[in-house]
């Protein structure tokens, strides 16, 4: 059987066809799939399991019934929806797994991660990950009413796209926003494994990098602005398509 890992669909009610075919590969692939694995920014903003978003419904709908037919699901947070808790997964049917977590895949430990801990060089980036990763901020946070969380997310959503904006101006863009080639043999060599699983820089690649005289490769989801990106893995093999 194929095992499925898909990232950063970024679903909101802007962009109502790709919610649509995330409901299509869940019917009609994933229901006959081995496990599934989302590695974070399933949707393209949360601030909070008490949003009552219609794209919030609908996955949870369809990710539940995926569940109840046997096919476990499981979660990365990603930068996005970091603030995804345990009430929102049970409706779901998801297991939220740690990031990094390494899991065995057709025999083989495969580490996960949804990505942005990679970007060691965006400084600015990681600065504000701690910050809202403390979970003082996020209880304070979580306490706001839900029409001001709403509102410091759209607020995040257009800072972040003038700070792209001006790298991208200044020619820094790729470099910045790409993972470091150094964090990433460090974090392979620290869990000791030869294939990493992630998503987050929209770039989807299989990288092939030696690791301490190890043979290892880096694969990378792409995501679903325009189109559908799904890694399939079975005792055949890894192939990363668009659907």
């Amino acid at each position: 059987m194929t095992t499925l890992f898909i990232s950063d669909l970024h679903l909101d009610a802007e962009r109502p066809a790709i919610t649509a075919l995330f409901g299509r590969f869940i019917e009609e692939e994933a229901r006959g799939a081995e496990a599934l694995y989302i590695l974070g920014d399933l949707f393209e903003a949360w601030v909070g399991d008490d949003d009552p978003s219609d794209a919030g419904r609908y996955v949870a709908d369809r990710l539940a019934a995926l569940r109840a037919r046997g096919v476990p699901v499981y979660f990365q947070r990603g930068n996005r929806d970091f603030l995804l808790r345990a009430d929102y997964a049970a409706r779901a049917g998801m297991t939220i797994l740690p990031d990094p977590a390494v899991i065995l895949l057709h025999g083989q430990p495969t580490l996960l991660m949804h990505g942005d801990l990679l970007c060691t060089d965006d400084v600015a980036y990681q600065q504000f990950r701690a910050q809202t990763r403390d979970p003082r901020w996020q209880a304070q946070f979580l306490a706001q009413p839900l029409a001001a969380r709403l509102a410091f997310a759209q607020q995040a959503r257009t800072a972040s796209q003038a700070r792209h904006a001006e790298l991208q101006s200044q020619g820094s863009m790729e470099a910045i926003t790409d993972v470091a080639p150094g964090t990433v043999r460090d974090t392979l060599a620290r869990f000791g494994v030869d294939t990493l699983v992630h998503g987050h820089t929209h770039r989807p690649a299989v990288h092939a990098l030696d690791v301490d005289g190890r043979a290892c490769r880096r694969i990378v989801l792409g995501d679903w602005y325009e189109q559908g990106s799904v890694l399939r893995v079975d005792a055949e093999g890894a192939r990363l398509e668009s659907l």
